[in-house]
């Protein structure tokens, strides 16, 4: 039972790394972070993400344009692009290590110690890949609430507000922490094979006396 439950455990922890990474590689190149919609305009919707900015039409048409300097852009928006694409970099990591050490898989089978460190290391990984991700949406997120509640701007001029790519974001790195840690608990239902202990051999006589043959006085010599 306890190891048809940690095997269970294991194929979670596999899907929601998975679907964090997933979720997690779509944020970080979306240009939905931000949202704008203009009050003299409202056939225009302006979104902001980490690489470009696009403007949405009535008609449907999409235009976007990429940043014009990294160095250009606000200081959030700097840091989030490194930690993004460190988040996306540690999700693979740990989705490759975890996998090598899945208990369905015949690699290294004859070494459950390493199994353990490969699901220890991949879990590692990616709850530090959930870390990246969570910190940079949430850091986004709030200099946004900042600036929409700034009183020092005037009120006729827009205000950006949160964008899908935002919720995204916080699902991906929730997903991320948590199949991280799935995978590093069921680290413990690797078992380690150790051989078996050589049995003891017993004189004949021997293991007739524990047996409660006893031997008649005339045979002894014989015996001995």
């Amino acid at each position: 039972m306890a190891g048809g439950w940690w095997a269970k455990a294991q194929v979670a922890g596999m899907l929601l790394a998975l679907l964090g990474w997933v979720s997690s590689c779509v944020t970080t190149f979306v240009p939905l972070w931000k949202n704008l919609n203009l009050d003299l305009n409202e056939l225009e919707v302006w979104n902001m993400g980490l690489w470009q900015v696009c403007i949405t039409q009535e008609e449907g048409v999409v235009e976007c344009q990429a940043h014009g300097s990294f160095l250009a852009l606000p200081t959030e928006l700097r840091i989030s692009r490194l930690l993004m694409c460190l988040s996306n970099g540690l999700g693979l990591l740990g989705c490759l290590l975890t996998a090598l050490g899945l208990e369905g898989w015949r690699t290294c089978e004859d070494k459950p110690g390493r199994k353990r460190q490969l699901l220890l290391a991949g879990g590692a990984a990616l709850g530090v890949a959930g870390i990246t991700t969570l910190v940079p949406v949430s850091w986004v997120a709030y200099k946004t609430v900042l600036d929409f509640w700034d009183e020092t701007v005037p009120d006729i001029v827009p205000r950006w507000e949160f964008g899908e790519a935002t919720f995204l974001g916080w699902f991906a790195g929730a997903f991320l922490a948590a199949g991280g840690l799935l995978l590093a608990c069921s680290a413990r239902s690797v078992r380690t094979a150790t051989p078996p202990a050589p049995a003891c051999r017993q004189a004949p006589a021997v293991r007739a006396l524990a047996g409660g043959h006893h031997l008649h006085p005339k045979n002894a010599d014989l015996v001995i």
